[in-house]
């Protein structure tokens, strides 16, 4: 609220320049950090005065932070913790640490003393074979904000790659958001897990032309994401409250093969490895999000008209 208050008092002040005063702004569309926007990254003060539907508001500082606020989405929990650690400055590294590479037995036993294990590899290969109860955060630009939507900084955490994956960027992504709890990897992946005779388990994947009509269809992605379009029937539970309440989604509610979907695959599968590490069974993931499905079954789109978050990939 405080911070909605000052950024109505910059505002004023920048609406005094030149409508020809060019405009850059900090965050692009989807951003937790902002309300809705459009995606373009060059603006100006006459365009935004002219489209912006917050300059659009009646000129008062409480009807502005109203609606300002109101756009805004859910946010990982690390939010609430990176303003202070970024006050205090964090740790001077000269270099990225490196993981220590532990066997198969040291990872089973770290795994039992309650490290968990955060698998990075593509989607179609973590469900193809996966470790029980690892977690499934695919190595993208977004991994460092799932990664603090999805674990926390305190616990021990393993890596699990390919071996074409660069160690170095999972580590970089993951002390950008100050987690220093990432301090080891499963030497040589899933491949040597298998060798040492530890067990895996698949996630079937579903391609949007095979989903039926029948299919119990359950929507992770941003509340916004869901209201702007979604599958007819679709649920919806947001992919970072599954993981801060997995009970949200009953135990019996799987006893039907339940499809997770989001905007491409990615979240879903995060979904997927949250609920089978909490027992749930019969779960599928769809590869592909809304538009997707409506292209590949010529079908249209449930839509809303309520608009208050942002969304993500």
């Amino acid at each position: 609220m405080e911070l909605a208050r000052a950024q109505y008092a910059s505002i004023q002040r920048l609406l005094t320049l030149p409508a020809s005063t060019g405009v850059w702004p900090t965050h692009g569309a989807g951003s937790f950090c902002s309300a809705p926007a459009g995606a373009e990254r060059v603006s100006t003060i006459g365009h935004e005065v002219a489209t912006n539907p917050l300059l659009a508001a009646p000129g008062d500082e409480n009807t502005f932070v109203t609606r300002l606020l109101a756009g805004l989405g859910t946010f990982p929990p690390y939010f609430h913790r990176l303003g202070e650690l970024n006050r205090r400055g964090p740790a001077v590294l000269h270099g990225l640490p490196t993981l220590a590479g532990l066997d198969a037995a040291a990872v089973g036993s770290a795994v039992s003393a309650g490290a968990r294990l955060i698998d990075v590899r593509p989607l179609a290969e973590y469900a193809a074979a996966h470790i029980g109860g690892s977690v499934s955060i695919p190595l993208r630009a977004q991994f460092a904000t799932w990664l603090g939507w999805l674990t926390t900084p305190t616990e021990p955490l393993i890596l699990v790659r390919d071996p074409d994956q660069d160690p170095q960027e999972v580590l970089g992504q993951a002390l950008n958001i100050g987690h220093e709890n990432l301090t080891a990897e499963l030497a040589g992946g899933v491949g040597a897990w298998t060798r040492a005779g530890g067990a895996t388990i698949s996630t079937r994947l579903v391609h949007p032309g095979e989903l039926t009509d029948t299919a119990s269809v359950l929507d992770v992605r941003q509340r916004r994401e869901y209201l702007d379009a979604r599958l007819p029937g679709a649920t919806h539970t947001e992919l970072g409250d599954i993981a801060a309440h997995p009970a949200l989604i009953p135990a019996d509610s799987t006893a039907q093969p339940t499809v997770l979907m989001c905007g491409h695959g990615e979240r879903a599968m995060s979904a997927a490895s949250l609920l089978e590490a909490a027992g749930h069974q019969n779960l599928s993931v769809l590869v592909g999000g809304p538009q997707d499905w409506a292209l590949s079954t010529g079908r249209d789109l449930a839509t809303g008209t309520d608009t208050d978050t942002a969304g993500l990939p």
